[in-house]
């Protein structure tokens, strides 16, 4: 409505990314260096976590939701969001450009008004409610500015306190007037692409270079620095199965924390082929979002809705007229053709650099792709497929989908490429309704209960997909190349369309049959057995053409990944996992409970309906507190979401609950050290400081710290009963954010939390940077071992302090405490987000709906009562 307060939220303004929408306007090549270098960006992830924080408490009034409208801050900083909110409602605004947060008041006003700083937010909030917004974004520590207010003429107008003027004053169907279309005229540049040429090319060599291709290889180093279990509703990730693979065909969410709904996700990509054939190029990579989807449980394939990302050096001679025939394609026949739509995409046009270096004009061009993002609502997460073979299940076959139909067409591939060619005839999808029933048909086999595996052909071809399925199975195979094709090169690496499936041999031809109805009985293929010696055999007419062990193919292809962590982390911790690789005694993670994983001692409580209240404790850039307030209430809490801030203004006190938590995440940045800025925010104020005291000196009261909130309370010794034990948690041994599944085995200790579940070895997720536990000298840490609660294990059942099992090389495996008492127990792993057995990158096939670490928050209500 007219008269609707506009606000910006979030960070300041600073003088960064101005030339951000110009840069990303301008023609290729015609930058210069000072444009480029204004358009760097600068993020604060911290300051997005408080912005997001001040939303979510936003919506979730409902009814009472103080924002009316909303919109980020992008390309054109303020000078597009604002006038953009109020111009879609139809409305004009009137704006003060000097009550814009600003760090840098030297700033003109064009660049107060257009600069890009991050994490910022635009929006016109309910005049009423004002109030309301304002009370929960001094809760959450998020800056916000009233800057203007909508108008009923639309009309923009912009006024400059400081010099008491206006900038800006203008109509807004100037600003918004509809610009010419744009014209331009193409055309098609072709170049000679030679013939393949693999003569004298031999196998083994050939292979071998494949798995070490980047874009083939392990891409561990990558994967292990990212938070991949935080919110406790990742139900698949890369790493695959009791070895923890990163071979995942897609990555798969839980709608919420009690059904089994969710959301799959996945990429596809064929950016090399763009180089011989643009169409077939784009096809390629929706038909390989498609295959790798088909993992999860997915009612049909028009559920799936795609995001596109074209990348082009506008301008380049050729490209645009291939941009052109890709778009067309995608968008006027393959989709279509396919039932599937493309909701939201983006363009990055300006894919080409030029420069002038010793008199002489150089240019670095990206030649053109398409990345597409596919996405789908899953009806059941437990059913979705892992590239891990089964070898306790009995005997097993492996069927080859050629959806190429035997083309085996190898240009572009990445055989191709270790051997610096390019080819001519790439891989295609030249039948988009025989991949419609192979979606249908994978997806009947997988509700049926019939498929053990899957992995889909993609980069490397075949031989990549057997050998990545082997190495997440931890065993060999026999594999049988005979109807496949004559040329073992061309069958082996040619990246058609396809996937591999595992099935038991009882139901071997019921699965071919359901195949051969759903058309594709000619593109199947019995191909391969499990070898449980470990040797992955190929073979023609009955000869082996090819043989290697598991632990030969699977150290080459983890070369790549060895090599950037020790480049970038500690150099011992990359070659101690590297090593692992060749232990074929390692069993993969082993589960071992000590206590009824059916039993639910907190049942009588939660049945008298008494839920005792526990004090959700988070600081600013904590990110854990969700995932940690469902693990409490599942137990019986009734889970209040505190912030520091709560405590520190006097609105809550901690005397009212009888347990606390303190949640992972990374408060202040982790800037002041681990835990310790926190920390210091109780131990510096005097009504934060008593109100802890208090809490901790309470015989009837508990606490957990985990993760950031482990290395809070570790800061906080002096408050803490019993405590003095504890050590301080330091840098990761390996000098990197470690994001793990690992096992940890539950030790003898007066942790309440713990009771009987001593003996146990568990799989749990960990996520932090700063974990390794520090003692002052050899006294103090031989005084903490009666309060060591938790240690990392060996998939053996060893402790260890070997990488990456422990992640982070505390001593002694050292990964939880408590208190003398137990009342306080502090630990780095996450067991709030493993608490149900679909939030376990990993667990045996007998567990049910709940997961065993359930049992530490159904102690806590226990004790209580």
């Amino acid at each position: 409505p007219p008269g609707s307060p506009l606000v910006v939220l979030g960070g300041p303004a600073m003088l960064i990314g101005l030339g951000g929408g110009a840069a990303s306007s301008m023609a290729t090549g015609t930058s210069d260096a000072d444009l480029d270098f204004a358009s760097v960006q600068r993020a604060n992830p911290e300051m997005e976590r408080r912005c997001q924080e001040v939303i979510d408490r936003c919506w979730a009034l409902g009814e009472r939701n103080p924002i009316l409208f909303i919109h980020d801050v992008g390309a054109g900083g303020l000078s597009n969001a604002l006038p953009e909110l109020v111009h879609d409602s139809g409305r004009g605004g009137r704006f003060e450009l000097r009550a814009v947060p600003n760090d840098e008041p030297g700033m003109s006003p064009m660049e107060i008004w257009s600069n890009e700083a991050q994490e910022r937010y635009v929006m016109a909030v309910q005049a009423d409610r004002l109030p309301l917004f304002k009370a929960i974004c001094d809760r959450e520590r998020c800056p916000y500015a009233l800057v203007g207010e909508a108008t009923d003429d639309e009309h923009l107008l912009l006024g400059d306190g400081q010099f008491d003027n206006n900038p800006i004053d203008l109509p807004m169907s100037l600003l918004f007037g509809k610009p010419p279309r744009m014209l331009r005229e193409v055309r098609h540049r072709t170049f000679h692409k030679p013939e393949l040429d693999f003569s004298g090319v031999e196998l083994h060599e050939a292979a071998f270079r494949v798995l070490r291709l980047p874009t083939v290889a392990n891409k561990t180093f990558l994967i292990s620095i990212g938070d991949r279990s935080v919110t406790g509703q990742v139900t698949r990730d890369q790493m695959v199965g009791p070895w923890q693979v990163p071979v995942a065909d897609l990555a798969v969410t839980l709608a919420d924390y009690l059904g089994y709904a969710g959301e799959a996700m996945a990429i596809g990509e064929r950016t090399p082929l763009a180089l011989v054939d643009a169409a077939a190029s784009a096809r390629m990579a929706v038909g390989e979002v498609i295959t790798n989807l088909a993992a999860a449980a997915i009612d049909k394939l028009g559920d799936i809705k795609l995001s596109a990302n074209w990348m082009a050096p506008a301008g380049h001679p050729g490209e645009d007229a291939r941009l052109y025939e890709m778009v067309e394609e995608v968008g006027m026949n393959l989709c279509p053709a396919l039932g599937i739509a493309i909701p939201v995409g983006k363009d990055s046009m300006s894919m080409k650099t030029v420069w002038e270096q010793d008199g002489n004009r150089r240019e670095v061009t990206a030649p053109l792709s398409l990345i597409v993002s596919g996405f789908a609502t899953v009806s059941d997460v437990r059913k979705t497929l892992t590239p891990q073979l089964r070898g306790d299940r009995g005997d097993s076959d492996l069927l080859l989908v050629d959806l190429g139909k035997g083309a085996n067409r190898l240009g572009a591939s990445a055989l191709a490429q270790v051997y610096g060619q390019l080819g001519h005839r790439g891989p295609d999808l030249n039948d988009p309704d025989a991949l419609k029933r192979y979606f249908a048909v994978i997806q009947e086999l997988n509700r049926d209960g019939l498929l053990l595996a899957y992995h889909d052909r993609s980069d490397g071809g075949l031989f990549v997909t057997l050998c990545e399925m082997a190495f997440a199975g931890r065993c060999g195979l026999v594999v049988d190349l005979d109807d496949l094709g004559e040329a073992d090169l061309e069958v082996l690496f040619n990246e058609e369309l396809g996937a591999v499936i595992q099935v038991l041999h009882q139901d071997t031809d019921l699965v071919l049959k359901l195949l051969h109805d759903a058309g594709l009985g000619r593109q199947c293929h019995v191909i391969a057995r499990i070898d449980p010696g470990g040797t992955l055999d190929f073979r023609r007419s009955g000869r082996s053409v090819f043989t290697a062990t598991r632990i030969e193919l699977q150290q080459a292809w983890s070369e790549t990944t060895r090599e950037m962590q020790a480049l970038r982390d500690h150099p011992e911790c990359a070659w101690e996992e590297y090593e692992r690789i060749a232990d074929d005694r390692d069993p993969g993670m082993q589960v071992e409970l000590t206590f009824d994983l059916a039993a639910d001692p907190a049942a009588p409580m939660i049945a008298t309906g008494v839920r005792p209240p526990l004090a959700v404790l988070r600081e600013q850039g904590v990110n854990g507190q969700i995932e940690m307030a469902y693990a409490f209430h599942r137990a019986g809490f009734n889970s209040v979401d505190v912030h520091m801030s709560d405590i520190i203004e006097g609105r809550v006190s901690l005397d009212r609950f009888k347990g606390l938590v303190a949640c992972g995440g990374f408060s202040y940045g982790d800037v002041l050290g681990a835990g310790e800025g926190w920390a210091k925010s109780i131990l510096f104020n005097s009504r934060a400081r008593d109100q802890f005291a208090a809490f901790f000196q309470r015989a009837d009261s508990f606490a957990l710290g985990v993760c950031n909130g482990c290395q809070m309370f570790s800061n906080l010794h002096e408050l803490i009963p019993g405590s003095s034990h504890w050590p301080r948690f330091v840098r990761n041994r390996s000098e990197q954010f470690e994001a793990r599944f690992v096992t940890v085995g539950v030790e003898p200790s007066q942790s309440i939390l713990l009771q009987g579940m001593a003996g146990s070895r568990l799989p749990i997720a960990v996520a932090h940077g700063e974990g390794r536990a520090e003692f002052r000298d050899p006294t103090h840490q031989q005084r903490s071992q009666p309060g060591i609660a938790l240690r990392y294990l060996e998939n053996s059942g060893e402790v260890t302090e070997r990488y990456p099992a422990n992640p982070n090389g505390s001593p002694e495996g050292i990964a939880g405490l408590t208190s003398e008492d137990g009342r306080v127990t502090i630990m780095m792993p996450h067991p709030e987000r493993v608490v149900r057995s679909v939030q376990n990158s990993w667990h045996p096939d007998d567990w049910g709906e709940e997961g065993p670490w359930l049992r530490l928050f159904r102690n806590a209500r226990v004790w209580v009562a």
